[in-house]
């Protein structure tokens, strides 16, 4: 199977290398400045286990050459209008599209664009960062990859997917429930982004504070709320462990969203928070603690 890796950052970068290790034909599409690092350096993964380097194949949207059987997008949501006009000389007739974006505006986006037909559900669980030289830093061992046709119809298509992706030495989860592991992640990623983007600190730091508890279980609430209106089939074993997770003081966490708002980065506030309040609003929901998050977030952009 032929793969294109648009993207080559912590999530790009670790599951497309892991790819490339097991055998398979892996493309990373990068920008100019990336890929001048990548040819000089080297793919580097710091790991748990230790630093492994690898040669990757590189390619920037001016020398793509011919379709590809599938098409990992791993870009930070806010770069996704560019990267599908990147990416579209690579989409032929039998292409599979899989994002591994925030939040879930991308899947309509990239339908109305390829087509219904072409996008499949994918999401990723991992702890990564790049490091001052390009590094890609997997800070624990958890390296979850999910997949699956977003109706459940794991056809013949998903299944060559499968086979593939199977053995790249990550713990990879072929679902035949696709939407509702995007609608837990969401719901994941966004209470934790908002409430340290918030607080400016970390989940340890917020549930030792004085109303700290409060303010994270109310930001899980209202986004739950929001999330069951659009259409989440609520798993109340696996919303019950997301909370847990995220309220135990002795695990402190941070979301990739605080880690780039602290080093002064882009953020995804629209397509993780700002597009929960849109769909809050068509539902004529109250979520006054996201709206607080949400103009917050603003007038760091603003500021920026």
């Amino acid at each position: 199977m032929r793969i294109l890796m648009a993207g080559a950052g912590a999530t790009g970068g670790y599951f497309g290398a892991r790819l490339a290790q097991a055998g398979q034909d892996v493309t990373f599409l990068v920008r100019e400045r990336r890929y001048q690092q990548l040819q000089a350096s080297g793919l580097v993964l710091q790991t748990p286990q230790g630093t492994e380097t690898l040669q990757p194949q590189l390619a920037q949207a001016s020398s793509l050459t011919g379709h590809y059987d599938l098409i990992i997008v791993t870009v930070k949501s806010f770069a996704l209008d560019q990267v599908m006009e990147d990416i579209a000389p690579a989409v032929g007739p039998e292409t599979l599209i899989m994002p591994i974006l925030n939040g879930l505006r991308h899947i309509a986006t990239l339908q109305q664009r390829f087509g219904e037909d072409k996008v499949i559900g994918g999401l990723c669980k991992i702890n990564a960062t790049l490091g001052d030289n390009g590094e890609v830093i997997q800070m624990t061992p958890l390296h979850q990859l999910y997949y699956g046709a977003l109706d459940g119809n794991n056809d013949a298509r998903l299944q060559r997917v499968d086979a593939a992706l199977r053995d790249c030495q990550v713990d990879n989860r072929f679902s035949d429930n696709i939407m509702d592991e995007l609608w837990e992640k969401w719901l994941l990623l966004s209470t934790l982004g908002a409430v340290c983007c918030l607080a400016r600190g970390n989940t340890q730091q917020i549930l030792t504070s004085r109303g700290g508890e409060a303010l994270l279980q109310g930001v899980f609430s209202e986004i739950l709320s929001v999330i069951t209106a659009e259409g989440y089939q609520t798993r109340p074993a696996a919303t019950a462990r997301i909370l847990e997770l995220l309220s135990d003081p002795a695990n402190p966490m941070t979301s990739s969203m605080y880690r780039d708002l602290t080093q002064g980065f882009d953020i995804e506030a629209d397509q993780v928070i700002g597009d929960l309040l849109l769909r809050a609003k068509r539902h004529s929901l109250a979520t006054p603690l996201l709206n607080a998050v949400d103009v917050n977030l603003q007038v760091y952009l603003q500021q920026r």
